[in-house]
């Protein structure tokens, strides 16, 4: 009995060694794909905003309630035409305080004038009254000047593209009330790292894709680089020049991909077949590491230079766990 237990002690384990072996030296199950020829385009991205070309925005400059607003949203406007007035009660009060004090100032100074031409004062007292009606006299301007602020104006000829705010609301300062330029024509402005801007010009041909136009392929022209960048953001103002009959409208936001390089017929393999500049081919029943030179890198597929045949079979996706020279089987091969 103890020799048959140790017999079948040592099939058991001569049976897990068996598997052992057999686990160790199973082919690995991949996918492979075959190049492809085609044109690879390298591709800038950026996310931006449709805007008019040329528009302004018109804020308060002072804290106050909103007593009067045009009815003007979609409707043109020419410079200088009122769009909303804010409460001037307070301002009108202090201007007129200004101006009593500014009448008594002045009966003092012609007073003191009379008494000085029949030496009854002095020189000395004549300035102070002149210098105290001087300064008044300014007071009085500035505070004139400032109750124009209170009158909202369109700042330029255009249409009144937006308007927000309503009559008894109190406009705080910065707020936009209006929104008045060109309803056409449209430019798209977005932001571009600043690790790609040296690859953007203006005059390349960049693609739109927008959640209102779903599918429909929108195009533009880089118009403009602004030349000084935002060191916060690490970013670059970028203009782009839309079609005028573009179906996009002022507000929509917009993914863009600016065409930097294109490189025709090229050699196309998928982007998850290549892991820096190495992928795998399977020759043989094997694996093959293979060392390739990288030209354009696109979302889906990169362009390889040198280091692989057009008939090679490139594993795909990149096998992260898989050596060079491991056996393999193909589970699925695409053509």
């Amino acid at each position: 009995m103890p020799l048959m237990r140790l017999l079948i002690g040592l099939l058991v384990l001569a049976v897990i060694a068996a598997a052992a072996i057999w686990y160790a030296w199973r082919p690995v199950e991949v996918s492979v794909v075959s190049p492809t020829r085609g044109d690879a385009a390298e591709i800038v991205y950026a996310s931006g905003v449709v805007e008019p070309r040329r528009w302004a925005k018109v804020t308060p400059l002072v804290r106050e309630r909103i007593v009067e607003q045009c009815d003007c949203e979609g409707s043109s406007v020419e410079k200088g035409d009122v769009l909303a007035r804010l409460d001037t009660g307070e301002a009108e009060a202090a201007l007129a305080e200004l101006e009593a004090r500014l009448s008594l100032a002045q009966g003092e100074l012609r007073r003191l004038s009379v008494l000085a031409e029949r030496n009854a004062t002095s020189r000395q007292a004549v300035d102070r009254a002149q210098s105290e009606v001087s300064q008044l006299e300014a007071l009085v301007a500035g505070q004139k000047a400032r109750l124009e602020s209170y009158v909202l104006r369109a700042p330029s000829a255009g249409v009144v593209l937006r308007q927000d705010g309503e009559v008894g609301e109190v406009a705080d300062l910065g707020t936009v009330l209006f929104w008045v330029g060109d309803p056409s024509p449209l430019i798209v402005v977005a932001n571009v790292n600043e690790e790609d801007i040296p690859r953007v010009e203006p005059g390349q041909r960049a693609l739109l894709s927008s959640d209102a136009f779903r599918g429909q392929q929108l195009e533009a022209v880089v118009d403009s680089i602004t030349p000084k960048g935002d060191p916060v953001s690490k970013t670059y103002r970028v203009r782009f020049r839309l079609p005028e009959d573009t179906p996009l409208m002022i507000g929509m936001s917009v993914d863009v991909n600016i065409i930097v390089g294109v490189s025709q017929d090229a050699l196309l393999v998928p982007s998850v077949a290549v892991e820096g500049n190495r992928t795998f081919v399977v020759e043989e029943g094997e694996a093959r590491l293979r060392e390739v030179e990288i030209g354009i890198r696109g979302t889906e597929d990169v362009e390889v230079l040198s280091g692989l045949q057009e008939n090679a079979r490139v594993v795909s996706p990149y096998p992260q766990d898989l050596e060079d020279g491991a056996r393999v089987t193909v589970s699925a091969e695409d053509r």
